[in-house]
């Protein structure tokens, strides 16, 4: 069997790509089949028939399930259609915005944040945190950001999140720790007299704008193809997203130092 015919079979019918995936969770009767895909049973036999053919399915009197080489097939599959739909979903976004600034293995996984949102706040309150997210900060046990910047409500923010309890890890930029020593020396040695509050510096160039994760989900912001900043953020959550999220936090960490002391 030649490759492309066994392509052809996959993704040349919405039918017969629905009804593999379908089967992915298990065998199915034939009813729960052509309700699930909101066919008739006279359009569906022809498709089943051609799976059966390439040896995808098998059929036990009427119920129908995949084959050993049908689930192989779909295991690739699925992560496969994953990945396309999150691309499409957000192709405006990503063509506009510096994604070979995240690295390579979070791409190869981008189907995590299948789902996410595109926000855009006003100019004014571009560098702001998200108002809503910020509720969602605020009932999180841990915060996780890394910045580049710095918002003068960022000291206010920090406030109200070290003082509800919550623990915090800010990685900044090395640009953004001599600013912060030169203009904002009081503030910075004020909270690293939190016990809840670490903060570390990343001395390689981090590539995205910001990201801050939660335990619900995090706030991504990527500069513009042209390293300009943009005021439009990608929020996901779900486990998978989230966990997307603390691993490119994670990746950061690794290669961050904590910072113990403002001279």
């Amino acid at each position: 069997m030649k490759k492309k015919q066994l392509l052809d079979v996959i993704f040349a019918s919405d039918k017969r790509k629905n009804v593999l995936l379908m089967l992915h969770d298990g065998p199915q009767e034939m009813e729960l089949i052509l309700a699930h895909l909101d066919t008739t049973r006279q359009a569906l036999l022809p498709q089943m028939k051609i799976l059966k053919e390439h040896h995808l399915i098998y059929q036990s009197d009427d119920s129908y399930g995949l084959t050993g080489m049908g689930k192989i097939v779909v295991d690739e599959m699925e992560p496969f259609l994953n990945t396309i739909e999150t691309l499409d979903e957000n192709s405006n976004y990503l063509e506009a915005h510096n994604i070979d600034a995240i690295p390579e293995p979070f791409l190869k996984r981008i189907s995590h944040i299948r789902g996410c949102t595109i926000i855009e706040p006003s100019i004014v309150n571009s560098h702001d945190m998200n108002a809503d997210y910020l509720e969602v900060a605020l009932r999180s046990r841990k915060v996780y950001f890394v910045f580049t910047f710095m918002h003068p409500s960022c000291p206010l923010i920090l406030s109200q999140l070290a003082n509800s309890g919550v623990n915090i890890e800010i990685i900044f930029s090395k640009e953004l720790v001599l600013k912060l020593r030169d203009s904002w020396n009081k503030e910075f040695k004020h909270f690293l007299g939190y016990e809840n509050i670490r903060f570390y510096q990343y001395d390689e160039y981090p590539g995205i704008s910001s990201i801050t994760v939660t335990d619900e989900g995090f706030l991504l912001r990527l500069l513009f193809n042209n390293n300009e900043f943009s005021n439009k953020q990608l929020i996901c959550g779900g486990s998978k997203g989230r966990q997307w999220g603390k691993d490119l936090y994670d990746h950061y960490r690794k290669n961050a130092t904590l910072i113990t002391k403002i001279e």
